[in-house]
């Protein structure tokens, strides 16, 4: 029998006859075989060791503090759009970014004294042909569209590849594309004054998307007439939400068929556009979410801290001992702990969301309700903390069923020292090797009945030969 396995048992090439047994792998190059495998065993337990969170009870229990602490600075502090306290801060963060841009943008570098003045500059200079508001111009051909929602209409105003693409498409042909109704619509010489500035191919590409870019940071905290009254404006739309334009854009050139539910996620999308729900409301969504990451990071580095030096000898303190021990990023503990915190914080959120949302509907649920106040940011980030444990735990199982840690490790290590005691008896390639429980084998009766001829040979006295069943279960410690 050549290599043969038989249930947990291995023979490395052995030939038995009536007379004698052969023998063709060597000790050293099985010796060699076997060590091999127990560095690849070692690295294994290693990399699971990587895959297995570490997480005591107090862990648990400060993440999910966490959780419910952000969840409740969400439902009270962030709400819905033009009714939240850090979105008024937020707010006036996007409108003195807006104000530096245009000051960067200003040849003298000019400093801007209300957002009015930045934004009149900044739409003077990053021209487009795609603005129509549907206030006195072509855009009162587009059904419904007016000064609140063609931002999110406008293909071109969404921050996103595709509205890059038609940005682009609209600046070199001329043309402006709007999604309404479930359809996509298009006005050709969209502005009679419209020239796209460069001189040829690259430099056209180069301005059209200067052009796109400065003109959604002039839209990103209103209008100038929003501005000039002190309103909150519209912003652009949130790139969570603007798919629901592309589903439709992408379908309606392809020919495909726009289904009612197409249609239904994108008016909701629209809906919650004109109650305040853009980018600025987005990132103010964003706060607990990042609050709420910061404090389970912290708490982790801070408990491994305190048990790093008090474990650790002073001897054998060094930095990158800590940093192994107290890093808060990549092992699997508080990536664990992250899950909860969110999971906990998604819990409140979700609650506050859908109760809301049967108030605001006097008994039926409002879904424009539950969307403005569900905090998409989070549901995204526990769902990324989701997958995360997902794959590891498909990892942990995969790489559990392929080595049986503790017994292969041991079986090999007691291989590889018999082996060495082996090698220094017997020098020559003749030798039989055991290398998984033999006592086992539903071959080892017959193979230590034949094993007596080579027994022989190799001079062992009479009384430690194994001869029948009996002295083989014996020496196994059988019964």
């Amino acid at each position: 029998m050549n290599d043969m396995i038989t249930g947990n048992n291995i023979f490395l090439d052995l030939n038995i006859d009536d007379n004698k047994f052969d023998f063709f792998t060597s000790i050293i190059d099985a010796l060699a075989q076997a060590e091999t495998e127990l560095l690849v065993l070692n690295e294994s337990v290693n990399s699971i060791k990587n895959l297995k969170q570490q997480c005591d009870k107090l862990d648990y229990i400060l993440a999910a503090s966490s959780g419910a602490l952000c969840g409740i600075v969400d439902i009270f502090l962030v709400g819905k759009p033009e009714e939240s306290f850090l979105g008024d801060i937020t707010d006036k963060w996007f409108s003195a970014r807006t104000m530096d841009f245009a000051k960067l943008c200003h040849p003298d570098k000019k400093s801007f004294d209300n957002l009015e003045s930045a934004l009149r500059f900044l739409e003077k200079n990053f021209k487009v042909p795609y603005d129509q508001t549907g206030l006195g111009d072509t855009g009162r051909a587009v059904f419904d569209l007016n000064a609140k929602n063609h931002h999110f209409k406008s293909l071109a105003h969404n921050p996103s590849l595709l509205g890059l693409f038609f940005s682009i498409l609209n600046q070199f042909t001329n043309t402006s594309h709007f999604v309404t109704d479930g359809h996509l619509v298009s006005l050709q010489q969209a502005d009679e004054k419209w020239e796209l500035q460069g001189k040829n191919l690259p430099s056209k590409l180069f301005c059209g998307f200067v052009n796109w870019f400065g003109h959604l940071v002039s839209d990103v905290a209103g209008s100038q007439s929003s501005a000039r009254k002190v309103n909150r404006g519209m912003g652009i739309p949130s790139p969570f939400w603007i798919w629901t334009n592309d589903i439709l854009a992408i379908k309606a050139k392809l020919g495909l068929n726009i289904t009612e539910t197409d249609k239904s996620m994108n008016e909701l999308a629209l809906k919650i556009f004109e109650q305040g729900y853009d980018v600025r409301f987005q990132t103010t969504q964003a706060i607990p979410v990042f609050l709420n990451e910061m404090i389970v990071r912290f708490i982790y580095s801070v408990r491994r801290l305190f048990k790093y030096f008090s474990e650790t000898s002073r001897s054998d303190q060094s930095f990158k001992l800590m940093w192994e021990k107290c890093e808060p990023f990549s092992n699997p503990s508080v990536k664990r702990m992250l899950t909860v915190a969110h999971g906990t914080f998604c819990l409140i959120d979700v609650g506050d969301a859908v109760g809301k949302a049967f108030v605001s509907g006097k008994g039926t649920f409002n879904a424009v309700e539950f969307v403005l106040r569900l905090n998409i940011v989070g549901v995204g980030r526990f769902a990324i903390s989701l997958y995360g444990e997902t794959k590891r735990a498909i990892s942990y199982s995969h790489a559990k069923n392929e080595v049986d840690f503790a017994v292969k490790e041991i079986i090999i290590r007691n291989y590889i020292e018999g082996l060495k005691v082996l090698s220094i008896k017997y020098d020559d390639t003749r030798l039989l090797t055991f290398v998984d429980d033999f006592q086992k084998s539903n071959a080892y009766k017959d193979a230590f009945g034949k094993s007596i001829a080579l027994a022989e040979l190799r001079n062992v006295s009479a009384n430690k030969i194994l001869r029948n069943k009996l002295d083989i279960d014996k020496y196994f410690g059988g019964k």
